[in-house]
């Protein structure tokens, strides 16, 4: 026999990329608990996500009915600061502050005379706090 007649024949796990019949892909046991890993942390994302978009879509529409708050309507010189501290003197107003700018869809703290704000409706009967009708918004 010549040399030019003898064939080497490679086994499936040492042939190149593209050089023949297609690699088999095989997943060790903790490979399969990494990617198990990462799909669950993938689907929780995914399940968080949808809670907290369907969260805002709720606080969205409860702000959008007008019903569950009452009104301040900013003075001459009034902050969000003075507003939160003369709607409850023993509260941080930083909490009320923070919860007003969420109500209200501020992008700031800053607040113009003759704004109305809307504030939760456990400060209803709160000095200067009125409905919704009687700062001319209608519900």
């Amino acid at each position: 026999m010549s040399a030019s007649h003898i064939t080497t024949v490679t086994p499936l796990h040492h042939r190149a990329p593209g050089g023949g019949a297609p690699v088999r892909l095989r997943i060790t046991r903790r490979g399969r608990i990494v990617l198990g890993f990462f799909i669950a942390l993938l689907v929780a994302g995914l399940v968080a996500a949808g809670a907290l978009l369907g969260a805002t879509r709720a606080d969205a529409s409860t702000e959008a009915g007008h019903a569950d708050f009452g009104y301040v309507v900013v003075q001459a010189g009034d902050t969000l600061w003075s507003v939160a501290t003369e709607l409850d003197s023993s509260a941080d107003p930083r909490d009320i502050i923070a919860e007003i700018i969420r109500l209200n869809g501020l992008e700031s703290s800053d607040v113009q005379a003759g704004q109305a704000l809307a504030v939760p409706l456990r400060f209803a009967d709160a000095p200067g706090v009125a409905s919704a009708a009687e700062v001319g918004i209608d519900v």
